[in-house]
């Protein structure tokens, strides 16, 4: 979701951007860049959260076989 509100620019998030002063003068074209950059790092974590995820369930539905249990 964080990804969606940056990929709108909103502005309650601003504290999140990574901005410098000099980022206002040029106009809101820059400000903008640097909200999609955010967007585009929000949304590889969220891929990164679900891959793992994923490799997570596999590999805890793989270790409650019975032929791996150990006795």
């Amino acid at each position: 979701l964080l990804g969606i509100f940056f990929n709108v620019h909103s502005a309650v998030l601003i504290e999140d951007v990574p901005f410098t002063e000099e980022d206002f003068k040029d106009g809101p074209e820059r400000i903008y860049g640097l909200y999609e950059q955010v967007s585009y790092n929000c949304f590889i974590a969220a891929g990164l959260y679900a891959l793992l995820g994923g490799f997570s369930l596999c590999q805890s539905r793989l270790n409650k076989r019975k032929e791996y249990m150990v006795r």
